[in-house]
């Protein structure tokens, strides 16, 4: 599990699991509980890229969002899986 800080919304962080490219598990921790669950549940079992493509650069405060700050964390966990 990798959990990433957020930065610029209401929630916390965020624990993502994944296994290859598909995503397999999100929780956010804070946040408003109806939209980050929704997020969460269309992101799971989804591929990265595809989660990426769909949550990139979706605004709310601060310039980001949660939908934008998990994109934000897949792009890292990318990176650092050599991808």
């Amino acid at each position: 599990m990798v959990t990433y800080k957020t930065r610029g919304t209401c929630a916390r962080e965020i624990q993502i699991e994944t296994d290859g490219d598909i995503v397999t598990h999100v929780n956010f921790v804070g946040g408003c509980a109806g939209n980050t669950v929704g997020v969460a549940r269309l992101a799971e079992g989804r591929k990265i890229d595809d989660v990426i493509a769909c949550c990139k650069g979706i605004p709310c405060r601060s310039g980001t969002s949660c939908p934008d700050q998990l994109a934000r964390a897949l792009e890292e966990i990318k990176l650092s899986k050599g991808a």
